[in-house]
């Protein structure tokens, strides 16, 4: 019997607020365990809540780019369950599908069979919890910084129109891009800003019923997103088809065994006894405020990577690169702007700009190579004032430096040797340093030539013209 995964989708992203969701308390990332905290978000008696009206922003527009529906009103509610991070014993959240911010929207992903439209059930609004920490085996610490942090969710529709691994992954690469193009979230998944609870099941295919799911828990990585997803999908068919049956749980995922494992079983939602915030009034969305939040919306990240596409002629590979967050898309469009080439441009992003970037950890938004540092430098090549491969340790050095290309050439004399004289001179001086070469290529071994020719760029420092200097060598190996 062969079977059909589904998969639903929660995330979970850190608004980009200044302050917490109910409190001043700042939101900054990697402070002291324990120091961001106030009586509002440590749960003290009689402290009180005041909503943050940025969050709620937030989670509109977030709504607004997910094509979401949009509650006219809106309200809190008390979450209760008990945990060590949650010195309240409850959650400030909104109730399922009661009246949260945005309902039954959609957002598309591209497949190899085109693109696939991924429902959402609802966009909606809470708090965050604190967080464990597991030092020593057999004790854990609460670092309570993380409570009450703007938290929203994404839910996705059911029945799920995610069937498998890959497209889930998708799924988030473009939800992430769209939280971090329209300024709800920085989404970085490293820290926490991001973190995925996928819903699991699988069923004989052909079959109506949908199977018995379980939840992963907290996947922060695409890899891990997608690893876990395809392990649980092969776990549950294999218990199957063992005469099993799979039981509502939450999983945990271990990322070094590749293997999820038994958290608790499943809460139902009569196990949180929800019932309205006393604390907080229903908040109003008016017309008014949706429409001004409508009007900030940016050009999406999977119409552009269309755009790119059509308008440049890049492949779907390179508009992905581009598009995959905002700030590489504007580093992109300033090199446009500033007369690059966009094939070259992008190359230099996806390849050499890409690779330091990965290699220091440093944001692009942030990085001394400005797109006026990779103008200058492409011009420098097409202007055959330096050589490709003298570039490459130009651009290495403008990105340490923050110095211009062109002061970087002039300083370290790297200029493109194009004179036919000194050409031919270290022709020859190459030829006399390998008679065995130069021997290979005279009795017809062509290959002989990419070594002569590499010894010339060596012996140049990369200044030599490529072209002519194998022209150079030629001619004197003719003679």
């Amino acid at each position: 019997m062969e079977y059909v995964g589904s998969v639903g989708m929660e995330v979970h992203a850190q608004l980009l607020t200044k302050s917490k969701m109910f409190c001043a308390c700042p939101t900054s990332f990697g402070e002291k365990p324990n120091t961001n905290v106030c009586p509002v978000c440590l749960g003290l008696p009689g402290a009180l809540p005041i909503a943050n009206k940025r969050a709620v922003e937030h989670v509109i527009r977030t709504s607004l780019a997910l094509n979401c529906q949009i509650a006219p009103l809106t309200e809190f509610y008390r979450k209760n369950y008990f945990y060590p991070d949650l010195p309240k014993g409850y959650q400030i959240s909104q109730y399922g599908d009661l009246h949260p911010i945005g309902q039954h929207g959609w957002l598309e992903i591209p497949t190899a069979n085109g693109k696939k439209k991924i429902h959402i059930r609802r966009v909606h609004l809470e708090e965050d919890t604190g967080k464990l920490l597991h030092l020593i085996p057999g004790e854990s610490e609460v670092d309570f910084n993380r409570c009450g942090m703007p938290l929203m969710e994404i839910v996705t529709e059911f029945p799920p129109d995610i069937e498998n691994a890959e497209e889930a992954k998708e799924y988030l690469v473009q939800l992430r891009a769209i939280l971090t193009y329209i300024g709800a979230s920085e989404a970085r998944m490293e820290a926490g800003q991001l973190r995925c609870e996928p819903n699991i099941s699988v069923r004989p295919f052909g079959s109506s019923e949908y199977g018995v799911k379980t939840e992963l828990k907290n996947l922060n990585s695409f890899r891990s997103v997608q690893r876990g997803i395809e392990y649980e999908i092969e776990r549950q068919i294999a218990e199957l088809k063992a005469g099993g049956r799979i039981i509502q749980e939450t999983r945990g995922w271990n990322e070094a065994l590749g293997n999820s494992f038994v958290m608790r079983v499943k809460e139902h939602e009569q196990d949180y006894r929800y019932f309205p915030e006393p604390d907080l009034t229903p908040i109003r969305i008016t017309s008014e405020w949706i429409e001004e939040i409508r009007s900030t919306l940016p050009e999406l990240p999977l119409a552009k990577l269309e755009r790119y596409q059509s308008e440049y002629a890049l492949s779907a590979y390179d508009a992905g690169v581009l598009t995959a967050d905002r700030a590489t898309a504007e580093y992109f469009e300033a090199c446009i702007a500033l007369g690059a080439d966009a094939k070259t441009a992008a190359n230099w992003i996806t390849g050499d700009l890409a690779a330091k970037l990965n290699e220091t950890g440093v944001l692009i938004d942030a990085a001394k190579a400005t797109p006026n540092h990779l103008v200058e430098l492409i011009k420098l090549i097409e202007s055959n004032a330096i050589t490709g491969r003298v570039a490459k340790d130009v651009f290495a050095e403008a990105f340490a430096t923050g110095d211009l290309p062109s002061a970087i050439v002039q300083r370290e004399g790297l200029t493109q040797i194009a004179d036919n004289d000194a050409l031919v001179a270290i022709a020859r001086k190459v030829i006399e340093a390998n008679p065995d070469a130069a021997a290979n290529y005279r009795n017809g071994k062509e290959t002989a030539m990419g070594f002569l020719k590499g010894q010339a760029m060596k012996e140049t420092r990369g200044r030599a013209n490529p072209q002519a200097i194998e022209e150079a060598l030629k001619r004197e190996l003719s003679q």
